[in-house]
């Protein structure tokens, strides 16, 4: 899945080139792969990016809170104020991670995965972030973190515990975890915390930011009141 995605990402950049895409990839060690696979592939990739992105890479917050939720503002407030540095891209609704590698290519990072997951009796929750090419399977968590029957957690949950809607998940939102009690618990795969920089949604799926992982780790989740367990996935 990696190769397929960094594979469809160089092609997106090469698409005026036409056939000069299939035989760059095919020097590149692609050697029997004819033509019209490379054309399918940039068909495929174009869906993917429909969505519209702004190419400007901004440093901070926008100039103006003009049509942005109060919501995605306040995460630009807080980071401001820890001291964070961050650029930011605006574009589309962005819904899945395969509609966020225009935005990646923009950013110079890999956006991750943003799942709010929950237990049986819905009075566990999680919010866990993994590498955007991996599977994710509920036993591989399941038996790090001790919790057995994993499922997505309902959108009304997401809302009430996060103030985010589905496609909107981010580290971010824990700062709307009420009244800081922890009631979403962090979950980073190994993979991600590795990473130098980092790149998670302002709480609204239509603007991408970048920040250093360290700074993420060490001064906004303690300004959050949260702590992350770290898995293997």
């Amino acid at each position: 899945a990696r190769n397929r995605i960094r594979t469809g990402a160089a092609l997106r950049r090469k698409r005026t080139l036409g056939e000069e895409i299939a035989f760059y990839k095919v020097n590149g060690g692609w050697r029997f792969r004819p033509l019209c696979f490379y054309l399918k592939i940039l068909k495929e990739d174009f869906i993917m990016s429909s969505i519209y992105i702004d190419p400007q890479v901004y440093t901070g917050r926008p100039v103006s809170p003009e049509g942005r939720l109060e919501k995605e503002m306040a995460v630009y407030d807080l980071l401001d104020e820890l001291r964070i540095p961050y650029t930011r891209v605006d574009h589309g609704v962005a819904m899945t991670i395969e509609e966020c590698q225009g935005v990646d290519q923009l950013l110079g990072i890999e956006i991750c995965k943003n799942l709010v997951l929950c237990n049986a009796q819905k009075t566990k929750f999680y919010l866990l972030l993994m590498p955007g090419d991996k599977q994710f399977k509920t036993k591989d968590l399941s038996k790090q973190i001790g919790s057995s029957r994993l499922s997505f957690a309902p959108a009304e949950y997401m809302e009430k515990l996060l103030n985010v809607t589905p496609g909107s998940a981010t580290i971010m939102a824990l700062m709307n975890d009420p009244d800081n009690h922890n009631q979403v618990q962090l979950i980073i795969d190994e993979d991600v915390a590795a990473h130098e920089e980092f790149g998670c949604h302002p709480c609204i799926n239509t603007s991408s930011l970048r920040m250093k992982t360290e700074d993420m780790l060490e001064k906004f989740l303690p300004a959050v009141h949260h702590e992350a367990i770290f898995v293997k996935l």
